[in-house]
């Protein structure tokens, strides 16, 4: 298959065009009237808070720590529904067997955003090479790297750099590889740059840090060939950390965390109201994602605020667009090795959680968009004081231990050991059907899960909640800054 030609330069008037594009779209900039049953709802979660906090210090008995209550209470019955919703994984044809045949297959491209990611760049380039489908274009779109970038690309690919904005000349030994080199301004900013230059119908953002398996691309262009109103796709993630004891904790927990995180993904999807594609592997149809604007530059969680335009722009025009998870898409990427690394993650994943949630609060309760307005979104308002009620009950154990409250506090134990087994049980079915669902069995183990289950509610998903603490710091206080992460585990 030929490659497609692009476009040699950012054409001049493409550029005011999708930031016309993005204004129109975009809640940040053009906000809508927050309608009274958003106000009650986000008003509610924290007052109920307040109320249960307080009532700590003058009830008796486990009531006293009705902030745990609630808390158990409401990630029970998440649990609970995403099961039901996840059913009908358990009789799904394997992934390798649920692929379409005969349908017109849409032209692919991959684009790489990277800044200083010369160490990984050339296993991420050397798995998307390895596809065993032709992509028609790869693009590096390299965000002012001043590291071993450039050398990297001139020595590997013999890549040689243009004016900035300028697409590159393709690779005399990779046809289809080019670079694209822009000043430093961030993710969004450089897939916005690449995306006008790019004339296939499916584009894929990969991050310079994620492997794909062999067939990944070939999954996520078979998704979009059966789907015409599919607009994004995430693929499923396996997390990579280092081989040092931290790095092989912090793989442990975070793998069983992304095994559940992807049930809940198919469970979301299957109510229309899939939120999260993950932007270090997704799928978008092009033309759309250009008709809302492309990404956001302000936001810490570009990809998950562009599903918010996505779903909006679908519904103001009754358009029938999807988003989908797909469990034969496959990749690794490095996830965080060690608690500084992992909590300015968790940081900027909230913060940035917090600003979508806020850009969007008139979707909240709003039945204009279905079960995403009346169930996602305000799952979601509760989600944004989670980590405070979790944190709270933790604190308010400690300080009932330390008053001698010892009736009360093994009351609490009581509850947390019936949560315990229920997290439990969650743990093994979301194993089971990751398995059946993904035809992945290497990464996972029942036992591990047993283990993972016993020791999370005291250790990472502590970590889990400080680091959404420092989210709610970070999106009030305003910072932009994400912090450099290191790629030690694909190395």
């Amino acid at each position: 298959m030929a490659a497609v030609p692009l476009n040699n330069r950012v054409d001049k008037p493409l550029t005011p065009t999708l930031a016309q594009a993005f204004a129109l779209a975009s809640p940040r900039i053009s906000p809508r009237r927050t309608p009274l049953t958003s106000f009650l709802i986000h008003g509610a979660v924290t007052a109920l808070w307040i109320t249960l906090f307080a009532r700590a210090f003058f009830l008796q008995g486990v009531l006293a720590w009705s902030a745990g209550l609630i808390y158990v209470f409401y990630d029970t019955a998440l649990l609970a529904y995403v099961a039901w919703k996840s059913w009908p994984l358990r009789t799904l044809p394997t992934a390798a067997a649920s692929r379409p045949a005969d349908e017109r297959r849409p032209t692919l491209s991959v684009i790489i955003a990277a800044y200083n990611e010369a160490p990984v760049l050339r296993k991420t380039i050397g798995s998307l090479l390895a596809q065993d489908e032709l992509i028609e274009q790869i693009v590096i779109a390299d965000d002012g790297s001043d590291d071993e970038t450039a050398a990297v690309l001139a020595s590997e690919y013999g890549l040689v750099e243009a004016a900035p904005g300028v697409i590159s000349d393709p690779s005399p030994s990779q046809p289809t590889l080019r670079w694209l080199r822009v000043p430093h301004g961030g993710k969004a900013r450089a897939l916005n740059a690449a995306l006008p230059l790019i004339e296939t119908e499916i584009v894929l953002t990969v991050d310079a840090d994620t492997l794909l398996d062999i067939d990944a691309c070939r999954a996520m262009r078979d998704a979009f060939a059966s789907e015409p109103g599919l607009v994004a796709a995430t693929g499923v993630l396996t997390p990579v950390c280092s081989k040092t004891l931290s790095g092989r904790i912090f793989q442990w927990f975070q793998t069983y965390e992304y095994i559940r995180n992807f049930i809940s993904r198919f469970a979301w999807m299957r109510a229309e109201s899939l939120l999260l594609i993950s932007g270090a592997f997704a799928g978008f149809r092009r033309q759309p994602v250009l008709t809302v604007g492309g990404f956001d530059p302000a936001c810490l969680v570009e990809d998950y605020e562009l599903i918010h335009r996505l779903h909006r722009y679908a519904v103001d025009h009754e358009l029938h667009w999807q988003t989908r998870v797909l469990g034969n898409a496959r990749a690794r990427t490095a996830a965080p090795s060690n608690l500084k690394g992992f909590l300015r993650q968790r940081r900027r994943w909230f913060a940035g959680f917090l600003q979508t949630q806020y850009w969007n609060r008139d979707m909240t309760g709003n039945r204009r968009f279905g079960q995403l307005g009346t169930l996602m979104m305000p799952v979601k308002a509760i989600d944004t004081v989670q980590p405070i009620y979790g944190l709270t009950a933790f604190f308010l154990l400690i300080w009932f231990l330390a008053h001698g409250k010892l009736v009360l506090v093994g009351s609490v134990f009581s509850v947390i050991t019936a949560k315990i087994l229920i997290d439990f049980g969650f743990h093994l079915w979301s194993v089971h059907l990751y398995r059946r669902w993904t035809g992945d069995y290497s990464g996972s183990s029942f036992v591990y899960a047993l283990l993972s289950s016993l020791a999370e509610p005291f250790s990472f998903q502590l970590l889990r909640h400080v680091g959404a603490t420092l989210g709610w710091v970070q999106f009030i206080s305003g910072r932009r800054n994400w912090g450099a992460q290191s790629r030690t585990g694909l190395l």
